[in-house]
Formats: C-alpha cells, structure tokens, sequence
C-alpha cells in the first residue's frame, strides 16, 4: 500500500523538500517558529507553533532561524519584504495565517510585486509563494473563514492554486516555489486531517492543469478545493438515477485550465461549478461566462453555479453549514439540468 499522509504533513514535507533543494528558500510569517530566540528550545531541538495549524513545525531546528523567520504581527511588513528577497535572488515563502487578512498586505502584492515581471519586460522575477488559509467550516467566524482565491485570480502577473488532496497538496507548492511568479497557494483549513496517497520523492503538480477526478458523460462538475468531495457525494447519487458525472478538480484558479473544462462540457452539454466563495465576481461566474461564450452550441441548458451566499461567513455552527455549498444544493440545481434525462 502506498503511504498515506495528512494533507498539512504533506505541505510540510514539501517545504523541507524545497528547502533542502534550493538553500535561497525562505520561510516568513507570524509564530512559524514560535520560541525561536529563546536558547533552550534551540538547545533542544524544539520549536513552537510552527504557524497557527503547526505547519512548519520541525523546520525551525533544522534549517534554523535565518531561514524560517517568525515575523512581527505586520503582515504589510513581511509580505513586502517578500517581494523584495523575491526580486533579489530569493525564493521566500510568506505565510498569512488567513486570507482575510490580504488587506493589510495588498499594496505588495496588488500595486507592487503582480505588476514587476510586466513593467521590466520580463526580465524581473518575483518568485515569491504565499501561503494562506481559506474556507468555512472549523467556526472560526467571518474574519478567518472566507475564501477569496478568486479575489487573487482576478489580478494580473498572479497565478492561483487550491489544492484539494494530499498528492496536489505537495506537488503543487514544490512546482509553486519554482515558479518566478508570484504564486497564492492557497490550503482550506478543513482539509488538514485528511490523508491520501503522497509520494516521498520529490515531484511536481502542474500549474494551470486541472484533474478529471471521475469520467461521466450526462453532466459536468466543476469543483475547487473541497468542493471535490461535495460533488463526488453528488455524483454517486446521481449515478442510482442512471445519471453519469464527469467531476473535474480545478486545482489551479489561475490561470484556470480552460482546455480541460471546454472538452467536458462539449461532450456532456451541462455544467455545474461549485466554488465556496460568495456569488458575485468569483472563478465560478468567470468559467460560467467563458464557458456560454466559447461553448454555446454545445450546451443543452444553462450553466449553473452553486456558491456560498453573499454575506459573511457565520460563526453558528448551524448557520455555518446552511453557508457551505452541499450535496444537496447541487442535486437541486442538477434537478433542473437533468430532468429530461429522467424521462
């Protein structure tokens, strides 16, 4: 049996893969080695934290603290300091403990480094990954629950990744550290206990590829992040009914692998794309719209998009999981695309 690990135990390894490779790998971010200058942790070969989820844990005594830095509560502070070792020969990993606080660091990603590679021709590279968090469903409130991946998608020079297995997890921030853009690797909290099948060598995940996690033929999901597991509980629901699902695993938000999605629709003629995030302005509007412009003749009915509702992320539990996009809400949607199958 292949080895089994969890998915956040497989970002860290791929850290210490990237890390032991190229020693111009810098990892940034508040409490990513906790205790750090406090000498009888060192002594002993411990470490704190290792970030709010423990992470980085383990990094700290190994590649010391030159090179995993706990930073000030300024997330403007390192995330700008990022883009500068970036564009002077480094490859620094930030972490922001969520996504929801882009907003204390975006003129440097936003105004500053998305925009370098472009103004200099080209001949700029900001090879800067930032780590964060997204994702409702651990009651962690409005303030670090949401999920804005398509808020970064929609930025030039800026390439985006949900990873949504362990395997992904790993091989798409080993091929996110080598990328000379700037990359959002963005992890759904809620996704850090599971386990999948994750190589100990090191590999890569192509960016800009997305995975056709099960072959159908009557309709098409689209999925980011854990979105995938909602869709396959559809899917086998579906396929009592006679209905077969075709169920693709977008891993990357940006650049969003447009190849894959079209060739699926035209052979199923419907789509569903279920994205977390709330409804206006996100990936799964922007597939939607791509998809009716360049796949018209195709489709036997509307595309649809199941997304959270347009507010904050609750902190009820109960109101919590009426927000998340469920089974039962793409089975409802799919209802309406379907229903001539079922004569």
């Amino acid at each position: 049996m292949a080895r089994q690990l969890l998915f956040m135990k497989a970002i860290n390894e791929a850290l210490d893969q990237a890390m032991a490779k190229d020693d111009t790998v810098i990892l940034l971010g508040e409490d990513i080695a906790g205790g750090v200058t406090i000498k009888h942790l060192e002594e002993e070969n411990e470490d704190a934290w290792g970030g709010v989820m423990g992470v980085t844990k383990g990094l700290m005594p190994k590649y010391g603290r030159e090179r995993v830095i706990d930073t000030p509560i300024s997330e403007h502070g390192y995330v700008s300091a990022s883009v500068g070792m970036a564009l002077t020969g480094l490859r620094p990993v930030p972490e922001l403990m969520f996504n929801d606080f882009i907003g204390f660091c975006f003129d440097a990603i936003l105004g500053q480094g998305s925009k370098m590679r472009y103004m200099f021709g080209g001949k700029a590279k900001v090879p800067m990954t930032m780590r964060t968090m997204h994702g409702a469903g651990a009651s962690a409130a409005a303030q670090h629950s949401g999920s804005y991946y398509g808020l970064f998608g929609s930025i030039p020079g800026i390439k985006v990744v949900v990873p949504a297995t362990p395997y992904d997890a790993k091989g798409l921030l080993l091929a996110s550290i080598e990328d000379d853009n700037i990359v959002i690797y963005s992890e759904d909290k809620t996704l850090y206990g599971i386990k999948g099948e994750v190589p100990e060598e090191y590999y890569t995940v192509p960016i800009g590829k997305a995975a056709v996690r099960r072959e159908g033929t009557d309709l098409t999901i689209v999925t980011i992040g854990k979105m995938l597991y909602v869709a396959y509980e559809v899917a086998d629901r579906l396929e009592k009914d006679g209905i077969s699902v075709e169920v693709i695993d977008l891993r990357t938000v940006a650049p969003w692998d447009e190849e894959t999605v079209f060739e699926s629709v035209k052979k199923t003629g419907r789509l569903i794309i279920v994205d977390e995030s709330n409804p206006h302005n996100n990936t799964a509007t922007d597939i939607a719209t791509s998809v009716t412009d360049k796949c018209f003749d195709y489709l036997d009915g509307p595309v649809k998009c199941v997304c959270a509702p347009n507010v904050p992320v609750p902190f009820a539990v109960n109101l919590e999981q009426l927000y998340i996009p469920n089974a039962d809400k793409v089975l409802t949607v799919a209802a309406e695309l379907i229903d001539d199958l079922k004569k």
